[in-house]
């Protein structure tokens, strides 16, 4: 029997015992000293065996590949890259995750990139791709697979790669384009952004090799 089934049962024939003989009052101060520390236990071990039958079960959330993975891979979570060149131009590149490139120092290979580009001139691009190269030493960055960039000015544009630092090259596709814009779609082997003259501030986008452009402008 335990404690607390002990005073449900106990405790009513002892307060009975008690009131029969209303005269000794000095015997139920004595039975009052002897049940109240009892009672106190009993509520305390009540509640204890209440808070050990409730948890969440104590599970790790990662299998034991995963956590071995995690172990021998050294990763860096939200990096976050930024600079600004003399002509007040301003790049910042950041990932979900990155680890370091296992074939050469100071590069990391990185998951969900964004990066933004704010020129003097108030035009500003937004990119995105699925993964890409972060050198933050050098201030160069590579994205890759499936990039989207997005103007202010009201283009987006599609490639596979897209190179970006901090060192004035400040955007360039090497490889295929596809523009969207309120002119009408256009495709071309290779873009960059550039300055429109030395040292000055202001920038252009250029397309080069094969641009063949479908007019269709929005009314």
């Amino acid at each position: 029997m335990d404690l607390s089934h002990w005073l449900a049962v106990t405790l009513p024939a002892i307060m009975y015992e008690i009131m029969r003989d209303t005269n000794t009052y000095s015997r139920f101060v004595a039975w009052v000293k002897v049940l109240l520390p009892i009672t106190a236990l009993a509520l305390l071990s009540t509640l204890f065996l209440f808070s050990r039958g409730v948890g969440t079960g104590g599970s790790i959330p990662f299998s034991e590949a995963d956590i071995a993975e995690r172990a021998e891979t050294p990763r860096v979570t939200g990096p976050n890259f930024s600079g600004v060149m003399q002509n007040g131009t301003a790049l910042e590149v950041k990932a979900e995750t990155a680890t370091p490139d296992p074939n050469e120092a100071g590069l990391l290979l990185a998951e969900n990139l964004r990066a933004s580009v704010d020129t003097p001139s108030g035009i500003q691009f937004d990119i995105r791709s699925d993964e890409g190269l972060m050198d933050g030493g050098a201030g160069a960055f590579s994205l890759t697979g499936g990039v989207e960039i997005v103007s202010s000015a009201g283009m987006q544009m599609a490639t596979e790669i897209l190179e970006t630092a901090i060192n004035g090259s400040v955007m360039q596709a090497p490889g295929e384009v596809a523009v969207t814009g309120r002119f009408g779609t256009f495709h071309a082997n290779a873009m960059e952004l550039e300055l429109a003259e030395p040292g000055g501030n202001t920038y252009v986008l250029v397309f080069k090799g094969g641009v063949k452009l479908i007019y269709s402008p929005v009314n």
